[in-house]
């Protein structure tokens, strides 16, 4: 399918050439869309972007399901405040950030700082808070500060992870659908802003409460040892690292796999004993490089520039965080 049979002739926006240096095309169809307002019948303003929003909701979800993810640039959306109101437009429920690693600030309304990590740190290709059993159908990026360099957000579509993962390392596809994986992390008592999976326990469980966070693990299924430094150390209940999207019945690379084998590492955390099969055997280090090479070889990047929105359906595609040069500024929104 074409991008032109997908856009309405009536959507008072239009795609950016299938050229562009920042999309790549997998089954034909650009990845990501990217979509600009037209210039006499698009939206002007915050009121009338999310007043088209609501218009063309269904439509806008029908292309972010054929294509993966749709990036809106040049749209009037040019503060927290508009980013927040062009997301509830959409009337989907947010999902609060319960078990996630990344360190995050809230900025207004359900809007949240983007993963804090140092800027000289790679944050590794992940399906959004792919480690705990709850996790957001939709993610919204806005971008308020552009970098200077870097810090670009690459894409990956998820399908195309696992097809070329059974291609390359069918053994290890294998045992991943046969076994699946859990995740293993040491929280921090307090916020550690130095790590990348600085988050500690009271803002992961959003709680001060050691009675309330080991409740809300234990919903989760997850294992839980508190240390004598008052940080705690979790083990998820076993998850897939494989799944098939009902939607499509094609299977999904759905995991934090390379993230946590990767980037899961500071003074608490070993990155290699981060993800491990259910048995504790680590991530076999051929098929990690494996994983790392088909992810770089299959991801877009695009360039952030200010007012850009990318929503991402997060079934279908994994996001990173390329290293960068202060300042940037990137927010995000997550939705059930």
């Amino acid at each position: 399918m074409t991008e032109a049979s997908v856009v309405p002739d009536d959507f008072c926006a239009e795609p950016i050439s299938l050229q562009s240096p920042e999309q790549k095309i997998f089954d034909g169809k650009p990845f990501p869309l990217i979509l600009r307002p037209l210039i006499e019948s698009g939206p002007k303003s915050n009121e009338a972007a999310t007043a088209w929003v609501r218009e063309k909701r269904e439509v806008i979800e029908s292309l972010l399901l054929n294509h993966g993810a749709v990036l809106f640039r040049g749209f009037p959306v040019n503060s927290p405040e508009d980013f927040d109101s062009f997301v509830m437009s959409f009337s989907y429920e947010a999902l609060p950030y319960v078990g996630g690693a990344a360190p995050r600030r809230v900025v207004t309304g359900n809007v949240f700082t983007a993963n804090e990590a140092p800027p000289d740190q790679l944050i590794p290709f992940h399906h959004e808070m792919a480690q705990v059993p709850t996790f957001p159908s939709v993610l919204f990026f806005y971008c308020d500060n552009p970098p200077a360099e870097g810090g670009q957000t690459p894409l990956v579509i998820s399908t195309e992870v696992y097809k070329a993962m059974r291609a390359r390392d069918g053994m290890f596809v294998d045992a991943l659908e046969e076994k699946g994986v859990v995740y293993n992390r040491v929280l921090p008592d307090g916020d550690d802003e130095k790590s990348p999976i600085g988050r500690g326990w009271q803002s992961t469980y959003q709680t001060t409460s050691r009675e309330e966070a080991e409740s809300k693990c234990k919903e989760q299924g997850t294992k839980i040892e508190w240390l004598p430094n008052g940080c705690l150390r979790t083990q998820t209940k076993v998850l897939p690292a494989v799944r098939v999207d009902a939607r499509t019945d094609k299977k999904t690379w759905f995991n934090s796999i390379i993230a946590a084998y990767l980037g899961w590492s500071d003074v608490r955390n070993d990155r290699k004993l981060a993800v491990t099969f259910p048995d504790g055997t680590p991530m076999p280090e051929e098929s990690m490089q494996t994983l790392n090479e088909v992810f770089e070889e299959l991801a877009i990047d695009f360039r952030w520039e200010k007012g850009d929105v990318v929503m991402i359906d997060n079934r279908q595609v994994l996001h990173g965080r390329r290293s960068f040069t202060p300042p940037r500024r990137i927010l995000a929104a997550l939705c059930k």
